[in-house]
């Protein structure tokens, strides 16, 4: 009988210890990954952008992107050998379907960090969606100044030089030019809204004799070239600046040389020298436009170079201003993981600032005051050269010159 009360006591501490087991398996299968297979697993970063919306910049980020992942994995990846994922989602170029994609990535593909976005306002939600998640978000395009200013938050930092840093560029220009009447056109959205009252406001400070006469306001995507051109014409400014950019752009250029809008006129303009969207405008490109841009066949730094033949090579394509942006937002993604040695949120933030890294065009640091990257701008005349539209007379404007002392940047944030 004793034999048997040992043998039932045994068989009974034998299942509770399977039991024990069995449910610490189940609930390591429910929550994810066991943890050593997580720590050697990819970092997944979720990316989203405007790729149906906006293609002429996507579509070149995207291959930028790429190929930034590929060396990166090739050279044995981050955190010692993990490779870099990148989870990409499209928002249609809505804020609302931004945010519900960023959710889908950060609850269902348990992504480490948020990256992309192009318009400025889809950029501003996802910004507000990482703070209040608390993910770090790399703002690749979105030129907003609120994004990094009056809206900045702890968890995202902004890699292109914003709407502030190029027009201080460009009135650096403007303020040579003899033009006292000025007139405007921009996107009536947060980026267009932005650039003409920072170029507005900088030039008045550079020279107090200017006034600007006329204003005009396209929806982005849906300019009506014929009656913009009146209008602005109507006002006879002696100069423009010009926000528009993509198929916008073209039907501005197309009517307004039709009916010599520019002709003894001066039109200074954003974006305009990128080869985005200055290629696609072929021999109709403008001639003497002083733009902001990437004359990326006349840059010949080592590194450069050796970034266009490496995208020229896997994508048997020549870069643009995307392919740039992507490329040198990834690589400062893995750069902060590294510099991190975890893909601990909180660490990766502080990692971000103050982070510097070298881009093909020049050292980038994503300044600690306000999260904004030093990146600059190509700031030149517009030509057409063989066919096509390009930039000459160009000069590198260091995005660290361009912008607000440390403390005022601080003053211009909220507190934190």
């Amino acid at each position: 009988m004793q034999h048997r009360r040992q043998t039932i006591s045994l068989l009974a501490k034998a299942a509770a210890i399977t039991a024990i087991l069995a449910a610490g398996l189940a609930g390591g299968l429910a929550g994810g990954l066991p943890a050593a297979a997580a720590e050697t697993g990819p970092v997944r970063v979720g990316e989203i952008n405007s790729y149906t919306g906006l293609p002429a910049f996507t579509i070149p980020y995207r291959q930028g992107w790429q190929l930034a992942v590929e060396e990166v994995n090739a050279k044995g990846g981050v955190l010692g050998g993990r490779k870099l994922e990148v989870i990409s989602r499209d928002d249609a170029g809505k804020p609302d379907d931004a945010v519900r994609v960023a959710q889908e990535l950060v609850t269902n593909e348990k992504v480490d960090l948020l990256a992309g976005t192009y318009f400025s306002h889809i950029g501003l939600a996802v910004a507000d969606f990482a703070a209040r998640n608390k993910v770090p978000f790399v703002a690749a395009e979105p030129l907003t100044d609120a994004i990094t200013w009056a809206q900045g938050n702890r968890y995202t930092f902004r890699l292109r030089p914003s709407t502030y840093m190029q027009a201080a560029m460009l009135v650096e220009e403007a303020a040579k030019l003899p033009a006292k009447r000025w007139a405007t056109v921009a996107p009536n959205y947060e980026y267009g809204q932005s650039a003409v009252a920072w170029f507005k406001q900088l030039l008045k400070e550079k020279r107090p004799d200017v006034e600007f006469v006329a204003e005009q306001w396209p929806a982005q995507g849906k300019l009506e070239a014929g009656p913009t051109v009146q209008a602005l014409a109507a006002a006879t400014p002696e100069a423009i600046f010009n926000v528009t950019f993509g198929a916008d752009l073209a039907k501005l250029v197309r009517e307004g040389e039709t009916r010599g809008l520019f002709r003894n006129r001066k039109v200074v303009s954003l974006l305009t020298g990128e080869p985005d969207y200055l290629e696609p405008m072929k021999d109709e490109a403008p001639e003497g436009w002083i733009v902001t841009g990437y004359p990326w066949e006349q840059i010949d730094t080592p590194v450069h170079k050796a970034f266009v033949a490496a995208y020229a090579a896997r994508f048997k394509d020549q870069p643009k201003q995307g392919s740039l942006v992507g490329y040198t937002t990834m690589k400062a993604i893995a750069a902060a993981i590294d510099k991190a040695g975890s893909t601990d949120r909180e660490k990766v933030v502080d990692a971000l600032s103050g982070l510097t890294l070298d881009s093909p065009v020049g050292p980038v640091t994503f300044r600690a005051s306000d999260h904004q990257s030093t990146m600059g701008a190509f700031v030149g005349t517009t030509t057409v050269k063989d066919g096509r539209g390009t930039m000459k007379d160009w000069r590198y404007a260091d995005g660290t010159a361009y912008l607000p002392s440390d403390e005022a940047a601080r003053k211009l944030r909220p507190a934190e």
